[in-house]
Protein backbone atom coordinates (compact mmCIF):
# COMPACT_ATOMS: atom_id res chain seq x y z
CA UNK A 1 0.00 0.00 0.00
CA UNK A 2 1.38 3.53 -1.20
CA UNK A 3 0.37 6.64 0.34
CA UNK A 4 -0.45 7.73 -3.05
CA UNK A 5 -2.96 5.19 -3.54
CA UNK A 6 -6.48 7.02 -4.65
CA UNK A 7 -8.23 5.30 -1.70
CA UNK A 8 -5.52 6.82 1.29
CA UNK A 9 -7.12 10.09 2.71
CA UNK A 10 -5.30 12.73 4.99
CA UNK A 11 -7.66 13.88 8.10
CA UNK A 12 -6.31 16.30 10.16
CA UNK A 13 -5.83 16.00 14.32
CA UNK A 14 -9.15 16.24 16.38
CA UNK A 15 -11.66 15.71 13.37
CA UNK A 16 -14.53 12.90 13.94
CA UNK A 17 -14.12 10.32 11.48
CA UNK A 18 -17.77 8.55 12.51
CA UNK A 19 -20.13 9.58 15.09
CA UNK A 20 -22.11 7.34 16.92
CA UNK A 21 -25.51 6.43 16.47
CA UNK A 22 -25.02 7.29 12.85
CA UNK A 23 -24.94 4.82 9.76
CA UNK A 24 -21.70 4.81 8.07
CA UNK A 25 -20.86 2.77 5.17
CA UNK A 26 -16.88 2.88 5.18
CA UNK A 27 -14.43 0.86 6.89
CA UNK A 28 -10.67 2.56 7.41
CA UNK A 29 -7.23 1.32 8.16
CA UNK A 30 -4.93 3.51 9.82
CA UNK A 31 -1.75 3.94 7.71
CA UNK A 32 0.10 6.66 9.74
CA UNK A 33 -1.28 8.35 13.29
CA UNK A 34 -3.84 7.28 16.11
CA UNK A 35 -7.29 7.41 16.31
CA UNK A 36 -9.43 7.64 19.59
CA UNK A 37 -12.62 5.72 20.38
CA UNK A 38 -15.75 7.26 22.75
CA UNK A 39 -18.85 6.48 23.49
CA UNK A 40 -20.99 9.78 24.56
CA UNK A 41 -18.39 12.03 22.67
CA UNK A 42 -18.56 15.73 23.95
CA UNK A 43 -21.36 14.77 26.56
CA UNK A 44 -21.04 14.31 30.06
CA UNK A 45 -21.33 10.61 29.61
CA UNK A 46 -18.03 10.48 27.40
CA UNK A 47 -16.19 8.24 27.76
CA UNK A 48 -12.92 6.57 26.33
CA UNK A 49 -12.88 3.44 25.01
CA UNK A 50 -9.84 2.91 23.25
CA UNK A 51 -7.11 4.45 21.28
CA UNK A 52 -5.88 2.67 18.24
CA UNK A 53 -2.55 2.92 15.89
CA UNK A 54 -0.87 2.20 12.79
CA UNK A 55 -2.95 -0.65 10.90
CA UNK A 56 -5.58 -0.64 13.11
CA UNK A 57 -9.29 -0.92 11.28
CA UNK A 58 -12.72 0.68 12.67
CA UNK A 59 -15.47 1.35 11.18
CA UNK A 60 -16.65 -2.37 10.35
CA UNK A 61 -19.92 -2.75 11.80
CA UNK A 62 -21.39 0.02 9.56
CA UNK A 63 -19.77 -1.81 6.08
CA UNK A 64 -20.82 -5.21 7.73
CA UNK A 65 -23.94 -4.47 9.36
CA UNK A 66 -25.28 -1.15 8.37
CA UNK A 67 -25.90 -0.45 11.41
CA UNK A 68 -25.50 3.27 13.62
CA UNK A 69 -21.70 3.27 14.74
CA UNK A 70 -21.56 1.97 18.80
CA UNK A 71 -18.82 4.77 19.22
CA UNK A 72 -17.61 8.10 18.18
CA UNK A 73 -13.92 8.03 16.38
CA UNK A 74 -11.47 10.64 16.16
CA UNK A 75 -8.61 11.51 14.59
CA UNK A 76 -6.20 11.53 17.58
CA UNK A 77 -3.26 13.71 15.88
CA UNK A 78 -2.79 14.31 11.71
CA UNK A 79 -2.95 10.24 10.17
CA UNK A 80 -3.68 8.73 6.55
CA UNK A 81 -6.01 6.28 6.78
CA UNK A 82 -6.94 4.04 3.81
CA UNK A 83 -11.19 3.90 3.22
CA UNK A 84 -12.56 0.86 2.44
CA UNK A 85 -16.17 0.93 0.81
CA UNK A 86 -18.55 -2.19 0.63
CA UNK A 87 -17.37 -1.92 -3.14
CA UNK A 88 -14.02 -2.25 -2.06
CA UNK A 89 -14.40 -5.17 0.36
CA UNK A 90 -13.97 -7.88 -1.55
CA UNK A 91 -10.30 -6.79 -3.13
CA UNK A 92 -9.58 -5.96 0.56
CA UNK A 93 -10.09 -9.10 2.06
CA UNK A 94 -8.34 -11.29 -0.37
CA UNK A 95 -5.61 -8.82 -0.63
CA UNK A 96 -5.20 -7.94 3.45
CA UNK A 97 -5.85 -11.49 5.36
CA UNK A 98 -4.23 -10.43 8.59
CA UNK A 99 -5.90 -7.52 9.00
CA UNK A 100 -9.36 -9.89 8.44
CA UNK A 101 -8.22 -11.98 10.84
CA UNK A 102 -7.58 -9.18 13.58
CA UNK A 103 -11.13 -7.75 12.65
CA UNK A 104 -12.09 -11.04 13.62
CA UNK A 105 -10.41 -11.28 17.03
CA UNK A 106 -11.33 -7.83 18.18
CA UNK A 107 -15.25 -8.86 17.48
CA UNK A 108 -14.40 -11.75 19.43
CA UNK A 109 -13.06 -9.76 22.29
CA UNK A 110 -15.82 -7.07 22.43
CA UNK A 111 -18.43 -10.35 22.32
CA UNK A 112 -16.68 -11.55 25.62
CA UNK A 113 -16.26 -8.41 26.85
CA UNK A 114 -19.99 -7.35 26.51
CA UNK A 115 -20.96 -10.92 27.91
CA UNK A 116 -18.82 -9.93 30.87
CA UNK A 117 -20.38 -6.59 31.28
CA UNK A 118 -23.77 -8.44 31.40
CA UNK A 119 -22.55 -10.61 33.85
CA UNK A 120 -21.39 -7.96 36.34
CA UNK A 121 -24.13 -5.63 35.69
CA UNK A 122 -27.02 -8.46 36.78
CA UNK A 123 -25.49 -9.03 39.77
CA UNK A 124 -25.36 -5.24 40.75
CA UNK A 125 -28.95 -5.36 39.76
CA UNK A 126 -29.50 -8.15 41.65
CA UNK A 127 -28.02 -7.04 44.73
CA UNK A 128 -29.54 -3.29 44.60
CA UNK A 129 -33.21 -5.54 44.61
CA UNK A 130 -33.76 -4.70 41.06
CA UNK A 131 -34.26 -1.27 41.74
CA UNK A 132 -32.51 0.39 38.80
CA UNK A 133 -33.58 4.68 37.94
CA UNK A 134 -33.28 4.92 34.46
CA UNK A 135 -29.82 5.55 32.13
CA UNK A 136 -28.32 3.57 34.79
CA UNK A 137 -27.73 0.52 33.36
CA UNK A 138 -25.85 2.37 30.31
CA UNK A 139 -23.74 4.11 32.90
CA UNK A 140 -22.65 1.13 34.86
CA UNK A 141 -21.86 -0.49 31.29
CA UNK A 142 -19.78 1.94 30.37
CA UNK A 143 -17.80 2.21 33.70
CA UNK A 144 -17.11 -1.65 33.70
CA UNK A 145 -15.66 -1.12 30.09
CA UNK A 146 -12.48 0.53 31.83
CA UNK A 147 -12.82 -1.26 34.91
CA UNK A 148 -13.81 -4.63 36.36
CA UNK A 149 -15.60 -2.98 39.59
CA UNK A 150 -18.70 -1.99 40.69
CA UNK A 151 -18.40 2.00 39.87
CA UNK A 152 -21.38 3.00 42.28
CA UNK A 153 -21.99 3.36 45.41
CA UNK A 154 -25.81 3.43 46.90
CA UNK A 155 -26.27 6.10 49.66
CA UNK A 156 -28.81 6.04 52.31
CA UNK A 157 -31.42 7.10 50.01
CA UNK A 158 -31.29 3.76 48.15
CA UNK A 159 -30.44 5.46 45.00
CA UNK A 160 -26.77 4.85 43.24
CA UNK A 161 -24.72 8.05 43.05
CA UNK A 162 -21.24 7.37 40.67
CA UNK A 163 -18.43 7.84 41.89
CA UNK A 164 -15.68 10.01 40.06
CA UNK A 165 -12.81 7.61 39.38
CA UNK A 166 -10.39 10.00 38.16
Amino acid sequence: MELNDRRIMWVPGDTVIINEGEVNLDMYKIVEGNVELYTGYKTDQEVLIGILGPQACFGEFGLLLKKPAIYTAVSYSDLYLLRVTEDELGDFVSQNHDDIVNIMRNMARMMMTMQRQIELLSEDVKELGGKVESGTVKQMLRCYTLKDEMPYKVGMSGKMHFINRS
